[in-house]
This record gives structure tokens, sequence and C-alpha cells, in this order.
């Protein structure tokens, strides 16, 4: 595989000098280009088509979103090269390439001058979070091109409880009877969190564009520290912005590790919750409905219930999805996502009053 002579099929200004390895993703495989002009360079991403099985439609998403985030970027008398991401298509106008073996193939600009952030360490690094999620959110708010379902049951509740009921019944790696407390965590709370899926389904929850993974080194800052834009955009597509917001939490606001041994680890930090819902809300605040910020806080909830159930479902069926370090990952996984759970739970009405307080201000 010639990755200059793959470079060579995109649109870049000047000539392609080379291609590295640029890192190790978990789902793409990416590289920066240097070319002989005086553009900063290009990344170049092998797109993972096992987990994206349309990888055109997911390139049509993320064109259409940019374009529209540049438009406002440039009505507020911003810089779009440096606060959006920057699709680079083929020389003959498509969105990718698609190579001989199969593989697809996208290019964007690089941004130069920035920093990734790859943990939450304080409120206020929170708080910059918040803000980078909400200004896309808010970007967004008047977005009304159709985008294509590229991750189809994506934090869907009712889909999720299927998967579940028919994970119970498999029983493929006969774990089953020895989970069963673990069973009724998920049991003895379907009907809660089904009741924000069927508002979402009669409209009082909108369907919005959400990010989908919004994981703090998936915003970019410049040398000050600020937020420049939102990258790592295949997940794009109409959601409810509460899952941003949720997943946002259950990431960063957890003291401990996503898969922490020890449950003492693990609880929800309200300082990190304060200081990325104020973030977030100085930036989005005007475009959310009542009913949205009613339940910002129940969707930290939801989302980490989702995690729970997924980490569960998938020890029960015998480790096929998730990748695993050792035999019982999966469930030491899904008891601190639990744990997790447990503290939100504990903490709920501290953590709608920090939504009302600022709301209020």
């Amino acid at each position: 595989m010639d990755l200059i002579e793959i470079a060579k099929y995109f649109k870049v200004d000047g000539r392609v000098e080379s291609v590295k390895s640029v890192g190790e993703g978990f789902i793409n495989d990416t590289y920066f280009v240097k070319v002989s002009s005086a553009v900063p360079g290009y990344i170049l991403q092998r797109k993972n088509s096992n987990v994206f099985k349309n990888i055109p439609e997911m390139m049509s998403n993320i064109d259409r979103v940019t374009a529209h985030i540049s438009r406002k970027v440039k009505e507020a008398g911003g810089n779009p090269l440096f606060e959006v991401l920057h699709v680079v298509p083929t020389k003959s106008g498509e969105l990718c390439y698609k190579d001989e073996s199969g593989n697809y193939w996208a290019m964007s600009r690089l941004i130069p001058d920035v920093m990734a952030i790859d943990r939450v360490s304080d409120a206020g690094i929170a708080r910059k979070g918040g803000i980078g999620i909400g200004r896309f959110q808010r970007q967004l708010a008047d977005f009304h091109e159709e985008l294509h379902d590229t991750l189809p049951g994506f934090h869907d509740m009712r889909f999720r409880f299927e998967q579940w009921d028919e994970s119970l019944s498999r029983d493929a790696a006969g774990r089953k009877d020895a989970v069963k407390e673990e069973i009724e965590w998920i049991e003895s709370r379907k009907e809660r969190m089904m009741e924000l899926k069927r508002k979402i389904e009669d409209g009082s929850i909108p369907m919005r564009v959400a990010h989908n993974d919004t994981k703090i080194n998936n915003i970019l800052f410049d040398k000050k520290g600020d937020v420049l834009c939102v990258i790592d955009l295949d997940t794009v597509m109409r959601a409810p912005v509460l899952y941003d917001f949720g997943d946002a939490i259950r990431s960063y606001a957890n003291t401990g590790k996503e898969d922490d041994s020890n449950l003492d680890n693990v609880e929800i930090s309200l300082d990190i919750f304060r200081g990325f819902a104020e973030g977030y809300l100085s930036q989005c605040r005007e475009a959310l409905t009542d009913a949205e910020i009613d339940n910002l806080a129940f969707s930290a909830l939801y989302i980490t219930f989702e995690q729970v159930l997924r980490f569960l479902m998938d020890y029960i069926d015998g480790d096929t999805y998730y990748k695993t370090r050792y035999p019982a990952h999966n469930l030491v996984r899904a008891r601190a996502q639990y744990k997790l759970l447990r503290s939100m739970e504990e903490h709920y009405e501290e953590m709608q009053s920090i939504i009302r307080s600022i709301t209020a201000e």
C-alpha cells in the first residue's frame, strides 16, 4: 500500500512529499501528509468499515455539518481555517477514496498550533469542554438538512433492551446464573429509562444534531487553552443533544476509571458536573427547550445505565464486542459503571439543582 499515491488522489495544495503515521487510533488509521506548499499539511485517515457500514454516507454527514459550522464561524467574524474541520475532496470531487482493496480513505486539512487534553482533571477543564460541545450544538441549532443514520440503534434504549432480552435468552457463554444480581440492576430500571426514550419518540425531546463521542480529546484548543473546535465527527448524526451532555458527564465526572476494580474510587464529581454544565449552557442555553434542560441531569444517568447494560450484555455473550484484557474484564467494567450510576442516583437532586441554578442566572 503506497500511502503517497493514495494521498495524491486528494485535492491538496502543492506536491505530496511524505505520509507518516500519527498515533494509534481505536477506530481509524491516521496519517500526517506533508506537502510542498505553505499549507501546514493534511490528515489522511483509513476509515473503519467494520464499524461504519457506509463510509460515503458518513462523509456526507461530516461535509454537510462542517459546511454549516463554517458559515456560522464566518458570520461571527471568526476564522474557519482554525475553528472548524475542513474535508478535502478527491480530485474527482468525491468525499472519500476507495482503494483496490476496498479500503476507504478520507482527508481533512490540518489545523496547526493546537493542543488536545486527554483527561479532565478539574472543573476548569470541564468548563472548557462544556464550551466546546455547547458551541458545537449552538452552531447547529438551525441545521435542517437531512443526515444519514450511520449507526442505527445508537443510544436507542428500546433497541438496547431488545438486544438485552435476546442475550439473556441465548446465555451464549453460560454466565447468566452467576450474575443474577447484576441482571436485576438492569431489570429494575427498565421503566425509568424508557420514560426518556418515549419523550424522544413522541417529540417532547427534539431530534437535533449530536456529535455522539464527546470525550475531551475530541476538542482542539489553541496554545492559550481556549476552545477552537470539535473534531472526530465520524459519529455525527441526528439525535437528541441530551446524548452528548450525558456521555460527556459519564466520561468527565467519574472520579475513577471506566474499568476500576476498586469501586471505592468511583463517584460522580459534582464540581466537574457543575463546570461542564456551566460551560455548556453558556453557549447553548437559548437554543434548548425547557424539556431538554429539565432532562440534562437525567441524560447522564441514561447514558451511564446504557453502558452498564452493554458491558454486562457483552460479558453474558462471551465478550464478543468489546476488547478485553482478562476474562472478567467486561464484568468489572459493568460493576464500575454501575457504581457511577448509583452515585449519580444518590446525587440526582443535587445535579438537578445545579442545572436550575445555572439557568436561573
